[in-house]
């Protein structure tokens, strides 16, 4: 199946599309916008009904449920829905272009023109011919006028269309590179960040630190008092962390109730003090629940492994030392800090 949409079907269903996914918080990938485009396009009519349904349920849709969709009513079509929406999708960008040139083109139209009647000037033409000369200036003059409102009027049409698009996209890329529940950057943002620190490192040497931080007997917390009380944990231990860093400092929740800082331009001696700091300051503090019954919850600890980058490694060989660190943390009692060693 080939979409056949002109420029205006496309635009509107861009319109449709990418702010549905920003309202219900759907990271921009090539499949999901697939799903979404496919949708409003009302050409997949049983992943319409789908999605209606789901909609009309007040189902999220999370990574599961927008999974589901794709495998269901788009995978076996995917490679020729996505290359379609992919072009669909620049054929804004190539309009405005288009654009341009056909102004550029009339001007320089124009300027042949008034060569033609500069030459005729130099021939000593009658006074008729001066007649008609003026009037097929003029024409020309009122012609350009017209054609360059009209394109100027097309123009910031289609840049306002594309700033739309590029606020949308943007938004979407935020969603994607975020946890949901604490706010803090995800696991994706976090190995993007830290290939291009590998690779600053690799091309200046200049040191980079991670720290991988886990809270101590977190299962407990779910156990005893359930799932939300664990995540109020994990919200608490994570703006503890977003107010630890600062400048180029990065911070992220790498899955469960693992997070991961990133420390760029930092020596291993001083990533350490900062760890130490952040493991004071969250065990200080005693967590309570209950506006009026303030259940005591206790002390909540973490554990913290550091590496630094050294040459020869990639992503995972510091992820990996820095993890060991950690088991060790764990197994000397928790709620310390162990770091690696550069050899």
């Amino acid at each position: 199946m080939q979409h056949n949409q002109n420029i205006e079907q496309t635009a509107d269903i861009l319109r449709l599309a990418v702010p549905k996914m920003t309202a219900l918080n759907i990271p921009v990938t090539p499949e999901n916008y697939a799903i979404w485009y496919e949708y409003f396009a009302e050409s997949n009519l049983n992943l319409k009904r789908a999605i209606d349904g789901l909609i009309a349920n007040g189902v999220v849709f999370t990574p599961s449920v927008t999974s589901g969709l794709y495998n269901r009513f788009i995978e076996e079509r995917s490679p020729e829905i996505i290359e379609n929406v992919q072009i669909e999708t620049h054929i804004l960008i190539k309009s405005l272009f288009n654009k341009i040139d056909q102004m550029t083109e009339g001007t320089a139209s124009f300027g042949e023109n008034l060569s033609g009647f500069s030459e005729q000037l130099q021939q000593n033409p009658s006074s008729e011919m001066l007649d008609d000369l003026v009037l097929n200036i003029a024409a020309e003059v009122e012609q350009v006028v017209a054609d360059n409102n009209r394109m100027k009027s097309d123009l910031v049409t289609l840049g306002e269309e594309l700033l739309n698009l590029k606020g949308e996209m943007e938004n979407l890329s935020k969603v994607a590179m975020t946890d949901e529940l604490t706010s803090l950057n995800n696991r994706r943002a976090y190995e993007v960040f830290a290939l291009e620190q590998l690779t600053s490192f690799q091309e200046t040497q200049t040191g980079c630190c991670l720290l991988l931080i886990d809270i101590d007997n977190f299962k407990a917390f779910n156990d005893t008092y359930g799932h939300l009380i664990g995540d109020k944990v994990l919200a608490y231990v994570a703006l503890a962390l977003k107010n630890a860093v600062k400048g180029e400092d990065f911070v992220a929740r790498y899955g469960g109730e693992e997070f991961i800082i990133m420390l760029p331009d930092t020596k291993i001696s001083d990533a350490v003090i900062v760890a130490e700091k952040l493991r004071t300051r969250i065990s200080a503090k005693q967590l309570t629940i209950g506006k009026e019954t303030k259940q005591n919850l206790g002390h909540v600890t973490v554990s913290i492994g550091i590496s630094n980058f050294k040459t020869g490694d990639d992503v995972d060989t510091l992820l990996a030392r820095a993890d060991k660190q950690l088991y060790l943390a764990k197994s000397d009692g928790r709620n310390c800090v162990k770091y690696y060693i550069q050899d």
